[in-house]
């Protein structure tokens, strides 16, 4: 299978603009490129629902809807549209187009580009380790909850008695059946991230089932994982939908939706709302983890990766409304439902009061007998005229209030939905399968995030290669040990600790390399070069000026403005205290600190270090490049009078250089069809070529 250009010679010189190489070239400094081994998708559905499954996760559920609900609702997705179109698109296109044709994972795309430039695939498996640590302990909380959903009532529903006393547990009457069985019973919480706590036995045993379902699903690579994919992918849009619909016919659905989607324009001119929509696009579509590059990686060299960009960002949006709405159906309906009770506990101290003979010249026009004939508007109109006199017992009665309270998270997945469910008919059917549902997209992220450490290791180490299965399981085993760390009490701190630092700004930076890499240093000209003879079409020219400057300049604001926050905020986290019942934010302890910055600086070190290691090598070999070959701005020069789609023939271009007075040409090869190239001349030269690096 032909392989198009972006590849650097043995000495990190570039080769020059339009040449691209089949396979007659080996792959620098080690990389593995036998694509006759390589693996392959069974089909194009196969691969689409892997980039899908891949970028559709838990946070399109439980992070997007909150955004939306928090940050003007319509107005906060007309940004988002807006931005995903002008930043996400193209950088989504850019790392699919690099994965194919280089058909190597992200350490040997960027090796290919540059050896001192393999450090960005380095940084992005570092990531992705960090992220499948954490990830899989959230997939374990969902296999605990969904075990626990086969009984019924739900264990949540209502509070335990305390068997001592013979009363409800405190903690809970406190808080709520729901906050109480996830922060006690789930998670068995400590108060603080400093009291470490015993390791909780049963999350232990959930985690080692999650970490064997990702080997098992995994161990024979996209082979096995593909086929898992076709459920873990497919499934959750069918619960959603099922959600849905079940959730429109609810009392309440209507508020939430006009709720969530009603525009406010003004919160366009709030940099932190800009910051937020980034930072959701960046991470929706999985940028910069080099799973995308890991999966284009196995296409055809001529599959449209245009097209899939367009496809998989679109599916991803339009995932994220659908989850939207069904969130906002479900929450509209526990806020109508606690507006409700609400009404019918203030009802009930009304009717105390009047029969102690109270004053009654501000008696309500409704039923008071029958509370539940009472609508909340019906409630709170007659308390916006009657309600300062009544005392400070009888409160208001507010739906939007309660929708004010906005969830996210872990808090919207097993507080808020897991409330909802009690309420449904037949919940335990309702429970089981949400959850199932949320254990299916974590699988799908998961299976992405994986193929980001495994395919690069695979493709840049040959031992690796060979043992795929050996490597596949210990990697397994080694996350299952580390992530020890979070199933200890206290371990839902140190998730939250992984989620907030460990992989946004090592992401960020990483992105802006990658794309200074293929912007300004291979070179925008070039790389279009490249898409062509894949796609036997140019993209538009816009792609040129949306990587060199708009993509690199939103990226690197975004990098200011998520560093500016975290001096200016302090990094902070929420407990929850035993005592008080309640959530409370807290400061991180120094040591605490010094792992935040630790996490940080060894993700993002492999891009300096690899830098300086190839610097340092190239320094060994003799500088014969400047005698010889005229540098790499010779090769630009040559680019923008040899390119591919000029289809100039060998002598002329040859004529052109001598004219100039450098090194005659390397391998070029020209489109000759469908599906085969014409290889130039270059046998003469090839004795010259291995002395000059060129």
């Amino acid at each position: 299978m032909e392989k198009p250009s972006l590849e650097s010679n043995e000495d990190g010189g570039w080769l020059g603009e339009g040449q691209s190489q089949a396979q007659l070239a080996p792959a620098p400094n080690g990389v593995e490129t036998n694509d006759v081994d390589r693996p392959a998708w069974d089909s194009k559905i196969q691969y689409v629902l892997a980039q899908v499954g891949f970028s559709v996760g838990l946070g399109n559920v439980w992070r997007f809807p909150y955004l939306c609900h928090q940050n003007g609702g319509g107005a906060f997705m007309l940004l988002y549209v807006f931005l995903l179109l002008i930043v996400g698109v193209p950088l989504f296109f850019m790392e699919l187009a690099a994965g194919q044709s280089i058909r190597q994972g992200s350490i040997g795309v960027w090796k290919y580009i540059s050896p001192k430039l393999a450090g960005i695939g380095y940084s992005s498996c570092m990531v992705c380790f960090y992220v499948a640590l954490y990830y899989n302990v959230i997939i374990a909380w969902s296999l605990f909850y969904m075990g626990n959903s086969f009984q019924y009532p739900l264990p949540w529903e209502q509070c335990p008695i305390d068997a001592t006393t013979n009363e409800t547990v405190r903690e809970c009457a406190s808080s709520s059946p729901t906050s109480y069985f996830w922060f006690r019973k789930a998670l068995n919480i400590t108060n603080s991230i400093e009291e470490s706590g015993e390791f909780n036995p049963i999350m232990t045993g959930c985690l080692l089932a999650a970490w064997a379902i990702v080997s098992l699903a995994m161990i024979k690579g996209i082979k096995s994982s593909a086929k898992v994919m076709y459920f873990s992918s497919v499934f959750p849009y069918v619960v959603l939908f099922i959600f849905l619909i079940r959730g429109l016919l609810l009392d309440g659905a209507m508020e939430g939706i006009t709720y969530m989607f009603y525009p406010k324009l003004e919160i366009w001119g709030n940099v932190q709302v800009w910051r937020q929509a980034a930072t959701q696009v960046f991470f929706a579509l999985g940028l910069g983890y080099g799973s995308v590059i890991a999966y284009s990686s196995y296409n055809p060299v001529h599959n449209n990766c245009h097209r899939d960009a367009l496809m998989v960002s679109s599916i991803n949006f339009m995932t994220s409304v659908l989850a939207s709405l069904v969130v906002f159906v479900v929450l509209g309906f526990r806020a109508k439902n606690i507006a409700l009770r609400c009404v019918a506990k203030n009802l009930g101290l009304l009717s105390s009061m009047t029969s102690h003979g109270s004053n009654q010249h501000w008696w309500p026009w409704f039923n008071m007998s029958d509370p539940g004939s009472v609508s909340v508007d019906e409630y709170r109109e007659w308390y916006s005229h009657y309600g300062s006199m009544v005392g400070s017992n009888i409160t208001d009665c507010s739906l939007e209030e309660e929708m004010n309270k906005g969830v996210e998270g872990t808090g919207l997945a097993f507080i808020a939905f897991t409330e909802v469910m009690a309420l449904f008919p037949a919940s335990p059917f309702w429970s089981t399968l949400f959850f199932l549902m949320l254990l299916n997209l974590g699988l799908s992220t998961m299976f992405g995030t994986m193929q980001g450490i495994l395919t690069p290791l695979m493709d840049n180490f040959s031992l690796l290669g060979r043992h795929r299965t050996i490597l596949t399981v210990s990697s397994c085993a080694l996350g299952f040990l580390i992530g020890l760390l979070f199933t200890q009490r206290s371990g839902n701190y140190f998730v939250t600790m992984f989620d907030d630092y460990s992989a946004t700004l090592p992401l960020i930076i990483v992105v802006i390399f990658e794309t200074i890499s293929v912007a300004w240093v291979y070179g925008t000209d070039r790389f279009l070069d490249d898409i062509e003879v894949m796609l036997k079409w140019r993209p538009p020219v816009v792609y040129k000026y949306l990587w060199k400057y708009v993509c690199l300049l939103a990226m690197a604001s975004l990098l200011a403005a998520s560093l500016l926050r975290m001096v200016l905020k302090g990094p902070t986290y929420t407990a929850w205290n035993q005592s008080t019942a309640s959530e409370m934010t807290l400061e991180y302890p120094g040591w605490a600190l010094a792992m935040i910055v630790m996490l940080i600086v060894f993700a993002t070190l492999p891009v300096p270090i690899g830098y300086v290691h190839s610097t340092l090598k190239n320094r060994t070999v003799p500088n014969t490049q400047s005698e010889e070959g005229g540098g790499q701005e010779v090769h630009r020069e040559l680019y923008t009078k040899c390119n591919s789609t000029e289809q100039l023939d060998s002598s002329s271009c040859h004529r052109v250089l001598s004219e100039e007075g450098e090194t005659p040409p390397r391998t070029a090869f020209l489109p000759m069809g469908n599906e085969h190239y014409r290889l130039l001349p270059q046998q003469e030269d090839e004795d010259e070529e291995q002395d000059t690096g060129v």
